[in-house]
């Protein structure tokens, strides 16, 4: 059994995954502690700034589903058809790089079990994009229910999501996150362990398709349409903050336990 600390570094100047027909767990998990280091090593003004980009363009999400909501109306495959277009954010923040919080259960977390160092990197970097994040959910739901942006029956859409969202128990909106937070972080870790981008491509949009269409609670992704709701006078400052505690604890435990843990191990074991 060899740790993982000792096994060879990743080579910093192209892909660990160049020129493998199938990347093992250990090297997925070295491909995976390479981009922490990267991201750990960033200034705050640049991680804020890609956490606002990421809040931001989140919400193609919310516009997505809300515009094929409001062309479908509520005939055969109004519950289903508008999810399809719910993974529009995820490929955009994720491909175009840009921060996102819960890929970050994955990311630092695996790089301190490895290193059994950079909790408090690990800490800034948390401490600096969800807020970055909620910042960027804000300035979309700004755009999308105080400029007049969107034709009414989108943005009543949109609204109507956002309420239904905020408005269920919070013991389902956490364990709602679990899942969510479960999926996006083997989102993260399956793209990093991708030939391509139309694998990658393939990855993201099959799996927060399921996001979506079990509504699954998504910390930031969800934010945009509550947040709409709140602006558009349908819910409070406090309903949402009411949501946004379970919602995002829920997405840090599904990331951190159900993905980094374990994939950890495995990796540990080979």
């Amino acid at each position: 059994m060899r740790p993982l600390k000792n096994l060879p570094e990743a080579d910093t100047s192209q892909s660990i995954q160049q020129d493998l027909d199938r990347p093992t767990a250990v090297q997925i998990y070295q491909q995976v502690s390479r981009i922490a280091k990267g991201e750990l090593s960033r200034t705050k003004k640049a991680l804020a700034l890609s956490g606002v980009v990421g809040g931001l363009t989140m919400g193609l999400t919310g516009l997505g589903v809300s515009t094929v909501a409001a062309a479908i109306g509520h005939g055969r495959g109004a519950a289903f058809l508008p999810f399809f277009l719910y993974p529009l954010g995820f490929m955009a923040v994720i491909l175009g790089r840009a921060q996102l919080f819960t890929e970050n259960t994955l990311y630092p977390v695996a790089l301190i079990l490895a290193e059994r160092r950079h909790f408090l990197g690990t800490l800034r970097l948390w401490s600096i994009v969800f807020p970055s994040n909620i910042a960027g959910a804000l300035l979309f739901a700004l755009l999308c229910a105080r400029t007049g942006a969107l034709q009414p029956a989108i943005l009543a859409a949109m609204v109507k999501f956002g309420t239904d969202a905020a408005s269920v128990p919070w013991s389902h909106v956490f364990w709602s996150g679990v899942v969510g937070g479960w999926i996006i972080a083997m989102v993260a870790w399956l793209v990093s362990g991708s030939h391509s981008i139309t694998g990658s491509v393939a990855v993201i949009w099959s799996l927060t398709f399921i996001v979506g269409l079990g509504h699954f609670a998504h910390c930031v992704a969800t934010s945009g349409e509550i947040l709409a709701a709140m602006l558009s006078h349908q819910l409070s400052a406090l309903d949402y903050l009411k949501w946004l505690l379970p919602a995002t604890c829920g997405n840090v435990m599904g990331g951190v336990l159900l993905v980094t843990l374990l994939e950890y191990g495995q990796a540990k074991l080979d």
